[in-house]
């Protein structure tokens, strides 16, 4: 039986949302080379995966944390999702900016946020997890309860997911990199002898490609 994960990885190539050049890598903004690329934005110029990929969302969420009270978003990747989300569980949204404005309210998250309110984070992806962290800590910080994060895709970085562990933050994502790896290589986007070096970015992304 297919998984959402697989389901959702192949779409993701299939969109050009996830590019894989193992030969060619990209640089990131914080210097490290990667040999993909994910813009999980592309989901929303597809109306059929974008429907899907707002149900799956709404889905783990309400299975996952049933408390939830409000949806919110990680701006500016996540807000979209994050809004259809919403959408299909019935709830209010609020979105996190990644610092407050420097005008108008000072506003740090937009929208209504009652005090104590319980929240689901929607992101739209997890590298380190600094920027979806963040968002975290201003929603508790506005005296939010948050019950716990639901992504679109994940790399499964290991300090990622202490990042998690440590902030006690609960994070369920529909797909992750292994999936991908897996999809890619079946689908033949990716050689089999490149599977090998892919996995091994995985492990130590920082120093990959340096040599």
């Amino acid at each position: 039986m297919e998984t959402v994960a697989r389901k959702l990885a192949s779409e993701l190539l299939r969109i050009g949302a996830v590019l894989l050049r193992p030969n060619a890598p990209f640089t990131w903004a914080s210097g490290w080379h990667s040999p993909i690329y994910c813009d999980n934005r592309r989901i929303l110029s597809d109306p059929q995966l974008r429907s899907k990929v707002a149900s799956w969302l709404s889905e783990d969420a309400r299975k996952l944390y049933p408390e939830a009270e409000v949806a919110a978003g990680v701006a500016t990747g996540a807000i979209a999702h994050g809004v259809l989300a919403a959408d299909r569980l019935g709830k209010p949204f609020v979105y996190v900016r990644p610092k407050p404005k420097d005008h108008g309210t000072g506003s740090q998250i937009e929208g209504v946020l009652p005090e104590g309110a319980k929240v689901v984070v929607i992101e739209d992806l997890i590298s380190t997890g600094m920027s979806s962290l963040a968002a975290v800590k201003a929603l508790r910080e506005a005296g939010a309860e948050v019950c716990g994060m639901v992504a679109i895709f994940t790399y499964e970085f290991e300090t990622a997911m202490k990042q998690f562990e440590d902030a006690d933050v609960k994070l369920h994502t529909l797909s992750n990199y292994s999936a991908l790896i897996e999809e890619a290589s079946e689908e033949g986007f990716i050689k089999d002898s490149d599977k090998e070096m892919l996995k091994q970015w995985r492990l130590n992304p920082g120093e990959w490609g340096n040599n």
